[in-house]
């Protein structure tokens, strides 16, 4: 019999403000000489930050049900500084920076170990359901708060 625990997906969670996200480099991660693509690391830190918009109790899904109202990211500064190679174990750090009326600045490294191998710095707009910038909940606005890094 299998534990439950393999059948539960995993989750990332918060270490006091930062939410961290385990990964592992996987072949499909990789290009032909076994590095991690550049395009994938955008989305080892979209599966982080979804996991850290939902751990700080923001229900995403529901709030597209009900209103057609979602999270877009609308701008991205990236710096690739080390390449991630097959079978590394890496780490996703998101931290909140700044929380507007429609939009949450985050700030995202990916790591190995101690050394930054990727660093980001992007803005996710909250859009309504064609596409133009709304006011989030403000019980949102609230939550983001709470784990929002001062710079």
């Amino acid at each position: 019999m299998v534990p439950d625990s393999l059948d539960t997906p995993y989750r990332g969670g918060f270490v006091g403000k930062e939410h961290r996200f385990a990964l592992s480099v996987y072949f499909e991660d990789t290009d032909a000489y076994g590095i991690v693509y550049y395009a994938n690391y955008l989305k080892f830190m979209e599966r982080a930050r979804s996991d850290m918009i939902r751990a700080v109790g923001v229900d995403q899904a529901a709030e597209l049900r009900r209103s057609g109202s979602a999270y877009a990211v609308v701008e991205v500064d990236i710096k690739y500084r080390r390449p991630g190679r097959l079978g590394d174990d890496l780490l996703v750090v998101s931290t909140v920076e700044q929380v507007r009326a429609s939009s949450v600045h985050i700030h995202q490294r990916v790591m190995r170990g101690q050394e930054l191998l990727t660093d980001a710095r992007l803005t996710a707009a909250f859009l309504d359901g064609e596409g133009r910038p709304r006011r989030q909940p403000a019980e949102w606005v609230e939550k983001f708060k709470s784990i929002t890094q001062e710079r």
